[in-house]
């Protein structure tokens, strides 16, 4: 058990009883622990954003090598015209 959970423990013993307080506490432990590990799934990393950046990156070369293709496209368009 850390310290808060004792001194919440405590706390509860006095107004509920030890049986009582140590139900609780496990409960609201296993609860925090459930919720945290939900979060930690949704959580971005670090790693999980460096993908991403360079996902982007490549994503950007590939936008503007199109739009090079097509702008030297109308230009030989005009000007074989």
């Amino acid at each position: 058990m850390s310290v808060s959970e004792i001194q919440l423990f405590q706390i509860l013993k006095a107004k509920l009883g030890e049986q009582e307080a140590e139900q609780l506490v496990s409960y609201v432990k296993d609860e925090v622990k459930s919720e945290f590990e939900n979060k930690r799934e949704v959580l971005a990393t670090k790693e999980d954003l460096a993908n991403s950046k360079a996902d982007i990156i490549k994503w950007m070369f590939i936008f503007w090598i199109g739009q090079i293709a097509v702008t030297i496209g109308f230009i030989l368009l005009f000007i074989n015209k």
